[in-house]
This record gives structure tokens, C-alpha cells and sequence, in this order.
């Protein structure tokens, strides 16, 4: 059996991890983030954030109007996800994340930099590199 993470704790590996208890779905609780929550912005995306007064991170990625096809926001929210979940143990807890991306550019590279510039730049980095 090959190990995807072979020399690396169990507890580690959890963090990595991009459960579905991190989604942020309802509707009601987008809207309110959108609403009521702190904004920060970047090149690309924009940030909203509220605490939720739980212990994890909730996320959910929007995109602006006219975004393009299915195929090409499916593909944007994928690569957003992965940045997000290696970034994710860097972060503060207890914060629901709605995160708008904005056309253009859709590349790993940049939007593992534009979401850390925006969590930086919120403050919701536990250790600056």
C-alpha cells in the first residue's frame, strides 16, 4: 500500500483535509457574510468574513456575474479549494470566509497568492512567512 503522506503524522494529515463541516452552503448565512461581514479585496478576489463562534473555518467560493461557462467556474472553485486547503492550517478558526473571484487569470500559482494575500491582509494568518 502506498502512503500519500508516508513520514507524516495522522493528526497532520487532518489539517490538510477540506471536509465537508468547512463548507459554507446556506444561503442565508452567504448572504449574511456578505451583509454584515468585514471585506478585503486583491487583484482578482475579494474577501468577506464574520466570526461564526464555532471551531472551524467555514468557505465558500462565489464568482462575479458573467464569469463565464459552467466549465470554467467548476474548474476556477477547484483550484480555489486546493489553494485554500493548504493555506488552511495557517489560519485562524471560527470565521465564515465567502470569497468572490473575479474573471481572468485562472492559474494555481495566482490563486494560491491572491488568497494569501487576502487572509494577510484580514489579519486571519497565524504565522507570516
Amino acid at each position: 500500500m502506498i502512503e500519500i503522506f508516508p513520514a507524516v503524522s495522522s493528526d497532520l494529515v487532518k489539517r490538510y483535509t477540506f471536509t465537508r463541516n468547512e463548507h459554507l452552503k446556506n444561503g442565508d448565512e452567504i448572504k449574511k457574510a456578505f451583509a454584515h461581514g468585514r471585506k478585503t479585496s486583491c487583484t482578482g478576489a475579494k474577501l468577506f468574513y464574520l466570526e461564526n463562534g464555532m471551531k472551524v473555518n467555514r468557505v465558500a467560493f462565489t464568482f462575479a456575474r458573467k464569469y463565464g461557462n459552467a466549465v470554467e467556474r467548476n474548474r476556477s472553485r477547484r483550484l480555489s479549494r486546493e489553494a485554500y486547503r493548504l493555506t488552511k492550517p495557517r489560519m485562524k478558526r471560527g470565521f465564515d470566509l465567502v470569497i468572490l473571484v473575479y474573471p481572468g487569470g485562472d492559474d494555481y500559482q495566482r490563486r494560491f497568492h491572491q488568497l494569501d494575500s487576502l487572509f494577510v491582509k484580514a489579519g486571519l494568518i497565524t504565522d507570516v512567512t
